[in-house]
C-alpha cells in the first residue's frame, strides 16, 4: 500500500447489538467499513461523530481499532467489552437492538493537534499493516495455487505417458495377433490339404 499523506481522524459512535461502539477513522465511510455496517447508519440516526474528550480519547489511543462497551453503559470503551447486565430474563438480545446515540455533552477541551496527528500517523500504520497482511495472505494462496496446479500438471503428464505406453502395448499385441491368426489360418489349411490327402490313401489301402 502506498504511503499517503496523513489524514485528520475524527471519532464515530453508534450502538449495534450488544455494544455500542467507537473508533477513530478519518471519514463515516471508514467507520462503517470497520464496523462491518452493510447500510448507512449514519443516515439511519444510529451512529454519528463524537466529541466527548473520553471517547475520543480512547479511540484516538488505538486509531482504526474498534472499540466496544455494554449498550446503554457509561463504562470505558476498551478492545474487549463484557456484556450488558440488563439483558431480559431467558433472552439473549438487548432491549434495544440498535438506537440512536444519545447526544454527549460538549467538550470542555479539544483534542490537542498533536495528539490528533500522531493517532492519524497510527491509524495509517494500521492499515499499511493490514495491507500488508492481505497481500502476505494472497501471495500464500498463490504460491498454494501453484502447487496444486504443479501437482495436478504432474499427475496429469503421467497419466497421459501411462495411457500412451498402454496404446502402444496394445497396438503390438494387436499386430502380433493378425500375425498368429495368420499362422492358425495357415495352419488350418495345410492340415486340411494333409488330412484328405491321407484319409484318401486309407481308403484305397482298405478296398
Amino acid at each position: 500500500m502506498p504511503k499517503t499523506s496523513t489524514r485528520r481522524l475524527k471519532t464515530y459512535q453508534t450502538s449495534l447489538g450488544f455494544y455500542d461502539q467507537a473508533i477513530a477513522a478519518p471519514s463515516m465511510k471508514a467507520a462503517l467499513a470497520a464496523w462491518g455496517a452493510s447500510s448507512n447508519l449514519f443516515h439511519q440516526g444510529v451512529a454519528r461523530e463524537t466529541d466527548d474528550p473520553d471517547v475520543v480519547a480512547a479511540t484516538m489511543a488505538k486509531p482504526g481499532i474498534v472499540l466496544r462497551r455494554p449498550v446503554g453503559s457509561n463504562k470505558a470503551f476498551t478492545e474487549s467489552a463484557e456484556l450488558p447486565t440488563d439483558l431480559a430474563e431467558g433472552d439473549a438480545r438487548p432491549r434495544a437492538k440498535r438506537r440512536a446515540v444519545k447526544a454527549a455533552p460538549k467538550p470542555s477541551r479539544k483534542t490537542d493537534d498533536k495528539q490528533a496527528r500522531k493517532a492519524a500517523a497510527a491509524f495509517e500504520k494500521e492499515e499499511r499493516r493490514r495491507e500488508a497482511e492481505r497481500q502476505k495472505e494472497e501471495a500464500a494462496r498463490a504460491k498454494e495455487r501453484a502447487r496444486r496446479d504443479k501437482a495436478v500438471a504432474t499427475a496429469q503428464a503421467a497419466l497421459d505417458k501411462a495411457r500412451r505406453e498402454h496404446e502402444a502395448r496394445a497396438e503390438a499385441i494387436e499386430s502380433e495377433r493378425a500375425v498368429l491368426d495368420q499362422r492358425a489360418e495357415a495352419e488350418q489349411a495345410r492340415w486340411d490339404k494333409q488330412r484328405t490327402k491321407l484319409e484318401q490313401a486309407l481308403r484305397k489301402s482298405r478296398a
